[in-house]
């Protein structure tokens, strides 16, 4: 396994994601450090290291609310470095937050109708309002995400782990090629923890969407990843399958700990 991944010289069919060489520093503190990796569609990779390591400083320059002091970010051939968040968006690239952002007094269909209506580019139709624009296409996600059953529900009436899925919905609704997950299951129950991400992971599949997330349950991580890739004060120090991640003995000193052989943070 080596600690810094060999990333090819992208083109449309090659990965969806490729990062090169990524650096963003703040002041004297080097927060992300020559990080390089790649994505391939249809694939889970999970981002982990400790507190401070630099998942987020990451997260942030891939979706454009960072701009990188070097290094170059590429999807699915196209360079986007530096572009605005809602160019990124609009190129393809989703995200899920460790808080959810849902607007809590309309109903679950309304709120992935106003993700529909976003994507398209139009917000005000005095001649369609927007409770009747994109109703099938956004049953059909609210299907997907095993919410259909809730979709006149208003989000503030929701369990934190149907939330969730609400949020997955509105993700999905601009046709992601890569979708951003931050720590998607904070705050859930193990079982609804499980059910996420094997849900997640199977429209991965299906659709071809690139997945790349962060997660500080190793249970999940474990689980539900195609590979794994550990960051420690802002240096790539790891990059394989879970297995030779969780066997990888610098990875073990600053992160699972010297006797961890299995899950748990």
């Amino acid at each position: 396994m080596s600690a810094v991944a060999t990333v090819p010289v992208g083109a449309a069919e090659g990965p969806v994601l490729v990062v090169r060489d990524l650096a963003k520093s703040f002041g004297g503190v080097h927060a992300v450090q020559g990080v390089s990796f790649a994505v391939e569609a249809g694939r889970m990779l999970a981002l982990i290291g400790p507190n401070g390591a630099g998942k987020t400083t990451c997260f942030n320059m891939l979706n454009g609310q960072l701009r990188p002091d070097r290094g170059e970010v590429v999807l699915a051939g196209r360079p986007i470095t530096g572009l605005k968040p809602r160019v990124v968006w609009r190129m393809g690239v989703g995200r899920t937050f460790q808080i959810t952002a849902t607007f809590t007094s309309m109903t679950v269909r309304e709120n992935v109708q106003m993700a529909l209506i976003s994507h398209e580019g139009g917000i005000w139709n005095p001649f369609a309002p927007a409770r009747a624009r994109h109703v099938a296409e956004a049953d059909a996600l609210l299907g997907l995400v095993g919410m259909a059953e809730q979709a006149e529900r208003a989000c503030g009436v929701l369990a934190y782990g149907d939330l969730k899925r609400v949020e997955l919905a509105v993700a999905l609704a601009n046709r992601p090629r890569l979708l951003l997950m931050d720590e998607p299951t904070a705050g859930m129950a193990p079982r609804e923890r499980v059910a996420l991400m094997a849900l997640t992971a199977q429209i991965a599949a299906e659709q071809g969407i690139a997945v790349l997330f962060t997660e500080h349950d190793m249970d999940v991580v474990f689980t539900h990843s195609d590979r794994v890739i550990v960051l420690d004060r802002g240096r790539l120090i790891a990059d394989g399958t879970a297995e030779e991640v969780r066997r990888d003995a610098n990875v073990r000193a600053v992160y699972l700990g010297s006797g961890a052989t299995s899950g748990g943070h």
